[in-house]
């Protein structure tokens, strides 16, 4: 088998069917057999190993959830069997070191880990983090492989290493809102930008450059001391960075930058596997580097990744594979920097709200509220996971599964009229509001004869209705020509943004 297969794991459920690859003798016929309980024989499957990497690949047919399944895989005389495989959904989460943020490092963690024994069938896996300048076919690390969940073992392990809270916390979640096994990918890399992430065709796709400087080679200790973005304990190796300002490298870009390299070495070897979704959380490091580039590299990496594990897969991934991702909450509280609000809006292809035409089949959870100026791992991390993986919930509830009732998104504005006489912006909203900080700095407007450069000027709130808010516009003596909405790196003060919807969720960023 790959190296990646083991005990325990989750395999993908019908209607798809589960892939199964690995090695063997070249022109040698491996059978592959999935028994049940008591032994007996489910299924079986037999597959031609081929070259020159000398693997077989075989698409077991759709099996219902459930298990425990025993598979043997067997050559000859030689054999090797995984035991205790369910059958579920498979859900892959990458990213940065948010998502690389251990349960051991969110709020409650001590409950959090207390909890894992209950959930037996939610299994986790994580890669370890490697790079190569070439798509490997294999893993060339395994940080852990396929596990039960348990406190100390994995899911409290250490900082930034493993096994991810927000993909901890949805999966759980998911498990408790569908009763279905839940497989756990995690594949993260802290510092690092969605560059690294992405194929030469994102990268041609977008015209950024193939090559953006080497890197010095990297010691084992810092491929695993630097993981948890400590800059006092790694000493970072020479970067030569395309940034997108005169901005210097930053601390937070300390994963890996070249192209590519990411997607070669923890992306290209998973292409077989038959996924039901995608859990994203990227995007600090390129508020520092091609910031205005990312609302093309993140749809295209999107299109990209979809068509790679379908096409991997033999077609098993369905093409419009549900992708979600959370966008960025904050790092500096009084910064006047706005390459934070510019990566927010980018997150959306420049369109505000997610699915759009540009990003179809995904969903969005806005963490701007959730900022965490204390926390222990830098403000860039906060500690609430937990608000991040319910919202991650409603939209895969939503969006990967049809819940069409559901409430997954905040509200978010559908129109705006001016009166002039009166000096006043009405602004309407597609959901009823709900109002926690009626004097917060939020809403600002373009006042400028010209639309750029443009001029923005604070727009109190004067009133807010059911779905409308009223914005005053006595300091505009010039033509109003844009509006936007919590345009700043921290946008909201004590832990509360302006506008919810009565299910809890802030309204967007907008521009």
């Amino acid at each position: 088998f790959a190296s990646y297969y083991g005990n325990h794991m989750v395999l993908q459920k019908k209607p798809s069917g589960a892939v199964v690859w690995g090695y063997g003798e070249l022109g040698a016929v491996v059978t592959v057999t999935l028994s049940g309980a008591g032994g007996l024989i489910v299924m079986e499957k037999t597959a031609q190993v081929k070259g020159p990497s000398g693997t077989w690949t075989t698409v077991l047919d759709p099996v219902d959830q459930g298990g425990p399944y025993a598979l043997t895989a067997e050559q000859g005389l030689e054999n090797m069997t995984l035991r205790d495989i369910y059958f579920g959904d498979v859900w892959l989460c990458s990213g940065q070191s948010n998502m690389a943020m251990t349960v051991l490092q969110v709020a409650n963690a001590s409950q959090e880990l207390a909890m894992a024994s209950h959930y037996p069938y939610v299994r986790v896996f994580a890669a370890a983090p490697a790079r190569s300048d070439v798509e490997l076919e294999d893993l060339e690390w395994i940080d852990l492989p396929w596990s039960i969940p348990t406190a100390a073992e994995n899911l409290g392990h250490g900082n930034f290493t493993y096994f991810s809270a927000v993909c901890w916390l949805l999966g759980r979640s998911l498990y408790e809102a569908l009763g279905s096994p839940i497989g756990l990918v995690e594949v993260a890399w802290g510092g690092t930008p969605i560059e690294a992430w992405s194929s030469r065709r994102v990268l041609q796709a977008c015209g950024l450059p193939e090559h953006m400087g080497r890197e010095a080679p990297q010691s084992s200790l810092w491929h695993g001391a630097c993981f948890n973005l400590k800059p006092a304990l790694c000493s970072a190796p020479a970067l030569s960075l395309a940034l997108s300002s005169s901005t210097s490298p930053h601390q937070h870009l300390s994963g890996p930058q070249t192209p590519s390299v990411l997607w070669n070495a923890m992306i290209h070897p998973l292409l077989n596997m038959t996924l039901r979704g995608i859990a994203w959380y990227q995007g600090e490091a390129n508020a520092f580097l091609n910031t205005d580039q990312y609302n093309c590299t993140f749809p295209a990496l999107i299109a990209d990744w979809r068509w790679a594990f379908h096409a991997g897969s033999a077609g098993q991934t369905e093409l419009l594979l549900p992708f979600g991702f959370v966008q960025l909450s904050t790092f500096r509280r009084r910064s006047a920097d706005d390459s934070f609000a510019r990566l927010r809006w980018h997150q959306t292809a420049d369109l505000g709200v997610v699915p759009n035409a540009r990003m179809p089949s995904t969903f969005m959870a806005v963490a701007m509220d959730l900022g965490d100026e204390h926390s222990p791992y830098g403000s860039i991390h906060p500690r609430d996971k937990q608000n991040v993986a319910h919202r991650l919930l409603l939209g895969a509830r939503a969006v990967a599964y049809g819940d069409k009732d559901l409430v997954f998104q905040g509200p978010y504005p559908t129109r705006a009229i001016l009166e002039v006489t009166r000096g006043l912006l009405n602004v309407t909203y597609s959901q009823e509001l709900i109002c926690r900080q009626r004097d917060a700095q939020a809403f600002e407007v373009c006042c400028s004869s010209q639309a750029s450069p443009c001029q923005w000027l604070l727009a109190p709130v004067v009133a807010v209705g059911s779905r409308t808010v009223t914005l005053a516009l006595s300091g505009c003596r010039r033509l109003v020509l844009g509006l936007r909405y919590a345009w700043a790196e921290w946008p909201c003060e004590y832990q509360a943004c302006p506008l919810y919807n009565p299910q809890g969720l802030p309204a967007p960023p907008f521009l």
